[in-house]
């Protein structure tokens, strides 16, 4: 047989050998990481300008691994055209991303770090919690709130 005749031969081999690879190869995690948001639940009326934050607390667990979870609350004011607030008060708003849960596969999370400032103004909003594996795959889980000057305050001796 020819050197060039043996060259394409090996050739056609490697590539079917490599297409057989690929195709039956582990494509990765693919699986996203599951959010139980315990609090605050959808339609919860918190406090402006408490003393203590929100009570925040989840579950998150994933096949693999966690990285990290991203809380955003901002305004629903005209129910998700994001209206300006008046003068005298400031929509809220609050995105932070944590990382406290990389590498876990379980984690709960429970804070109490979100302060809502007195000059914020009372009405709907949305709080959105999106959690990241390792892998990079995503969730997210949506609540509605409402943020008011009437609102019991959260008693900490429940937790």
């Amino acid at each position: 047989m020819s050197i060039m005749k043996t060259s394409t031969i090996l050739s056609v081999a490697a590539l079917a050998a490599s297409i057989f690879v690929s195709c039956n190869k582990d494509n990765g995690d693919t699986t996203k990481p599951v959010i139980n948001l315990i609090e605050p639940e959808d339609g919860d009326e918190l406090l402006i300008g408490g003393e203590h934050g929100i009570h925040f607390e989840m579950e998150v667990s994933d096949n693999e691994a966690l990285a990290s979870y991203k809380i955003d609350i901002h305004n629903n004011f005209d129910h998700h055209g994001h209206s300006k607030a008046d003068d005298a008060t400031v929509a809220f708003t609050f995105s932070r991303i944590y990382n406290d849960i990389a590498g876990k596969k379980n984690a709960t999370v429970h804070h109490h770090d979100i302060l809502i400032p007195a000059n914020a103004t009372p009405g709907d909003y949305h709080l959105v919690v999106y959690c990241t594996d390792a892998a990079g795959n995503e969730s997210y889980v949506a609540r509605d709130i409402v943020l008011s000057l009437t609102a019991p305050e959260h008693d900490h001796d429940e937790d």
